[in-house]
Parts: structure tokens; C-alpha cells; sequence
């Protein structure tokens, strides 16, 4: 690197180290007003509430480092045009990509990071975090004699296609591991009821790979008229065919964009090769972060052209024409996760079209800097 390459990374450094602790403060503000009292009722130690948000910090951090990017570059890159040091360079015959090769490294290198970051780090914190509140949670409902409240999701369904099985759950326990109120309806290949489990409760050996129930029966029918054809009671009865995670049932009730990384792609294992209706918004969401490693070079393309704009121009205006370019990627990307989600486009078309087009705008801003 050359002397300008030193001093411009140098400056956008600073500008975006600053920006990344400003973002991070802030959040860490409204994360204290949104959990802190909840954490207090909940008789959290201070060594837990301090853990708690040392470990929920690092799921803010891919959000935080898109936007201290866009407005670091926005605002290196203005003071420099301002000063006419681009002016300057450009009169000597040096090119728009070699003064800022700097940053394209540093872009490419933050892709990287986007990497590390939506498959490892933030998926880490949204589950780790996730846990130590529920278990603060069940801790508190046992202490205050709720402990058979403690952990409880209610009227969970999931329709299992590939095993033919529809399951609905009263209540399931996270904190005791039990289903309560369990019907498990097996069909055949033309999806009709031939058998009914019905149970008091169940529970999922994870080891075994099977379920348990107890205090139930099992009925019979004929499936094209639907007529029963026995009804069998039973005191505890074992299913080694049934595989079905209570914990990817559970998941699977959930918003997409409350799941972290790891449990989407759960999901998407399971449900690959299913034509089940729920199954599009957890694909246009799990698409939409491999997408976003890609963000980092298009802020980047976004900010040059219009931060380094003609000398004739205001750099108010191109700071302004960069920013719309900005809120307009992200009001695609949420108009493509709508109609991922509704069905009306290929999930992955909707997580990369935006991206896509942005990229693809990028490249002629920059092209016609030249």
C-alpha cells in the first residue's frame, strides 16, 4: 500500500471503529430497557444479567456493521471530496479504483466477516441468549410455584409429510421435556386418517430416537369412509418409528426472523424436499443471510460514486442520493421476502433479486466514474 492507502484506511477506520461503538452503545441501551426489568422480576444475580447481555450483544453485530460501513464511507469519502484530495489524484491519472482499492479490500474482507458472522458468532448469541433467559425464566415459575407453567409452548401443530403423520400438542414443556395433550394422526399416501394416537402426555427419548406415551388409546379407521374400526386403550405405549424432534416442532412454530442461523438450517434439512406451505418464509429468510454476505461490497459501491461526485456538486446531495439508494435495497429485500414468503417467487429469487439489482446498479455507477 502507498502512502494514500495508509491514510485513507486510517481515517475510515477510526471514523468506523467509532461508529461500530456508538451503534453498539445505543442498542445495548435499548436492550437494558427491553429485558432489565424482566431479568430483575426473574431474581437474576448481577453476574447473570451481566453475562446475559455479554453474550446477547454479538447478535446486533451484522445489522450494526452494514449501516457504520455506509455512513463511515459517506463521511470519509465527503471530507476528502470536500478538501479536493480525489480532485487532486484524479489530475495526476490515478483512477477511481486504485484510490479506493483500500476499501474494496476492506469490503471483501468484512464479506468474510459477514461469513463468520451469520454462520457461527450471531447464531451462537441468539441461542445462548435464548437459554439463559428460559432457564432464568423456569428457575423463577419453579421458585414461585409454577414449576408445571415453567417452560410451556402451547397448541403446537406440525404436519410431518415425509413420515405421513400430523401432530397436535396441547402444551409441550420445555423445561420438563413432556408433551401434553398429544394427538398423532397417521395417513396414507392419499393423505387420509387410517390411525389415531391419543395421550394424557408423551416424551421424546433423544438416544432412542423414539416416543413414549401414556395414558391413552389408539383408534383405528378406515380410511375412505372414515369410519372406526377399533379403539384400543393403552397405560404406556412406544412408538420406535416415531423420530419427529419436539424440539424442531417447537421451532417450527416460531418466527423466521426470531431463529438464528443454525435452527433455519434445521429446517431447511428437514423440509428440503416437502411441498409444505410453511416452508417458504424460513427459505426466503435463510437465503436472505447467505445473500447478505455479499451487502458489504454493494454499500460499498453505493457510497463511492456519489460520496466522490463531481466538483460542481454538493456533497450533501450525493451523501442524500446514497442513502435513498440504501433505504431502497432494504425496502427490496423486504418486498422479495413478502413474496418469497407468500409463494409468489422462488424463495431464492427473493433473497438474491435484491441484491442482484443493487450489485448490478453498483457496477454502472462506478463503470461511469471512469
Amino acid at each position: 500500500m502507498n502512502t494514500f492507502d495508509h491514510y485513507l484506511l486510517r481515517e475510515w477506520l477510526k471514523i468506523f471503529g467509532l461508529l461500530l461503538c456508538a451503534m453498539l452503545g445505543l442498542l445495548f441501551m435499548q436492550g437494558l430497557y427491553d429485558n432489565f426489568r424482566d431479568l430483575l422480576e426473574m431474581r437474576a444475580s448481577a453476574g447473570e444479567v451481566a453475562f446475559y447481555f455479554a453474550v446477547l450483544m454479538p447478535s446486533f453485530f451484522t445489522l450494526v456493521l452494514q449501516i457504520a460501513l455506509l455512513l463511515s464511507l459517506l463521511f470519509v469519502l465527503g471530507q476528502l471530496h470536500r478538501r479536493n484530495e480525489f480532485l487532486a489524484l484524479r489530475s495526476a491519472g490515478v483512477g477511481v479504483m486504485r484510490m479506493t482499492r483500500v476499501i474494496w479490500l476492506a469490503g471483501a474482507l468484512l464479506c468474510a466477516v459477514m461469513v463468520w458472522l451469520n454462520s457461527t458468532l450471531v447464531p451462537w448469541s441468539v441461542e445462548a441468549s435464548e437459554r439463559l433467559r428460559d432457564s432464568l425464566k423456569y428457575r423463577w415459575q419453579e421458585k414461585s410455584g409454577q414449576a408445571d407453567r415453567a417452560g410451556l409452548i402451547f397448541d403446537v401443530g406440525f404436519d410431518n409429510q415425509r413420515d405421513r403423520r400430523i401432530w397436535f400438542i396441547n402444551r409441550y414443556s420445555n423445561a420438563q421435556h413432556r408433551a401434553y395433550g398429544v394427538s398423532v394422526s397417521e395417513l396414507d399416501p392419499q393423505r387420509r386418517e387410517r390411525e389415531r394416537i391419543i395421550a394424557g402426555d408423551g416424551s421424546y427419548n433423544a438416544e432412542r430416537k423414539a416416543w413414549t406415551f401414556h395414558e391413552g388409546r389408539v383408534q383405528s379407521y378406515e380410511p375412505l369412509t372414515g369410519v372406526t374400526m377399533s379403539s384400543v386403550p393403552f397405560a404406556t405405549l412406544e412408538r420406535a418409528d416415531f423420530h419427529e424432534d419436539p424440539q424442531l416442532i417447537s421451532v417450527f412454530d416460531r418466527r423466521p426472523v426470531d431463529l438464528s442461523f443454525f435452527e433455519l438450517q434445521r429446517i431447511m434439512d428437514y423440509f428440503a424436499y416437502e411441498d409444505n406451505p410453511k416452508f417458504a418464509r424460513y427459505a426466503v429468510r435463510y437465503y436472505g443471510l447467505l445473500a447478505d454476505t455479499f451487502v458489504p461490497l454493494i454499500i460499498i459501491a453505493i457510497a463511492v460514486p456519489f460520496a466522490m461526485s463531481g466538483i460542481r456538486v454538493n456533497p450533501a446531495v450525493g451523501v442524500s442520493k446514497s442513502l435513498g439508494l440504501f433505504v431502497l435495497y432494504m425496502l427490496l429485500s423486504r418486498l422479495g421476502t413478502q413474496l418469497g414468503s407468500n409463494e409468489v417467487i422462488d424463495p431464492i429469487l427473493a433473497a438474491w433479486v435484491p441484491n442482484l439489482g443493487m450489485a448490478a446498479l453498483a457496477v454502472w455507477l462506478v463503470r461511469s466514474m471512469r
